[in-house]
């Protein structure tokens, strides 16, 4: 990536005072403390669910940087039933964070890849779980027909719904070498379909992906600026053992980028968002035994503070650069 540092600002800019928190971008946190007035955590759950793009729907093999293991649940044995992930969850969070309220995350491959009726019943079961105040649905943008729509649509109607749409880049190059199955043009759809129906949007998109400038990802972050979406999650490219990914870097084909690079593209691409976008992730987990590079990720908490102190450095918020947008769809 071509490094690029914008000067110190000669004043700050003001802060949005609906924020309501001491950080420098509307992080998820301060969105759940605004909807519901209390600490809400998204516990992760893992439907059983697998991938489009591993199954023959679309593709085999999957995208070049996902392991294809699944959630560590599914890695132990049998797995648990969705109202006892949640119930263990909800255990976990309380007495780690104090959360009192909880969104269940379906998070694990593509989870909207199964039939209405099914997708009902495993919604359901997470609902009637005590304190569970909404869904969070991750999938694809190719696998989501208006009758999943019409369900999340139905739900949003009493309760809080997101639903997360992996996309990663905006460039059809990038997705294509990705091995992603889909185009941006199919993210444009769901996101179109998606809109005014109530159900929040959050999108994905990974930093430092192969031949990617930084211009590249701020592309797509301008993209995201413009379009009917209220969150984003910003993912760290991470090099994993046993992934087509992780054998083109043990080759020395790729390159990944180094914290100051990543650190300044964040910061990049927070300045470039609307002010009442929430920031739902900075960096990216990998699995410690599999994990290849970049050496500098495994320290999250040592991410996410050197993306404050830039972000400090430069007088900065999100949305400082944001322009309105004069329409996508």
């Amino acid at each position: 990536m071509n490094e690029k540092r914008y000067p110190l600002r000669t004043g700050p800019p003001e802060k949005p005072a609906f924020w309501n928190n001491d950080k420098r971008y509307y992080d998820l946190k301060s969105f759940f403390r605004n909807r519901f007035g209390r600490t809400v955590h998204k516990l992760p759950v893992d439907g059983g669910f697998t991938c489009p793009n591993r199954d023959g729907t679309v593709a085999r093999g999957g995208c070049i940087y996902c392991d294809g293991r699944g959630s560590k649940l599914r890695q132990a044995g049998p797995l648990p039933s969705v109202a006892e992930q949640i119930r263990a969850g909800k255990t976990f969070y309380r007495n780690r964070g104090g959360a009192e309220k909880f969104i269940a995350y379906f998070q694990t491959f593509t989870n909207t890849h199964a039939p209405v009726d099914r997708l009902a019943a495993l919604y359901g079961e997470a609902l009637r779980e005590e304190d569970v105040v909404g869904l969070s649905v991750g999938t694809r943008p190719d696998c989501v027909p208006d009758p999943v729509l019409d369900l999340l649509e139905g739900i949003a109607g009493n309760r809080h719904v997101w639903i997360e749409y992996g996309l990663q880049s905006m460039h059809d190059r990038t997705l294509r070498l990705l091995n992603r199955g889909h185009d941006l043009a199919a993210y444009l759809d769901a996101v179109k379909r998606t809109a005014g129906r109530n159900i929040l949007v959050c999108t994905h998109i990974i930093v430092g992906l192969p031949g990617e400038t930084r211009e590249d990802v701020l592309e797509t972050a301008r993209l995201l600026a413009a379009l009917p979406i209220q969150g984003i999650k910003i993912h760290l490219l991470l090099a994993l053992r046993g992934t087509a990914l992780g054998d083109l870097y043990e080759q020395g084909k790729i390159l990944l980028p180094s914290m100051e690079e990543y650190v300044g593209t964040v910061c990049d691409i927070l300045e470039v968002l609307p002010p009442e976008m929430t920031i739902q992730r900075l960096t990216a987990d990998g699995y410690r035994d599999i994990y290849l590079a970049p050496d500098w990720g495994r320290n999250k908490m040592q991410v996410l503070n050197a993306i404050d102190r830039e972000m400090e450095r430069r007088l900065s918020f999100q949305g400082t650069r944001f322009e309105a947008p004069t329409g996508v769809l």
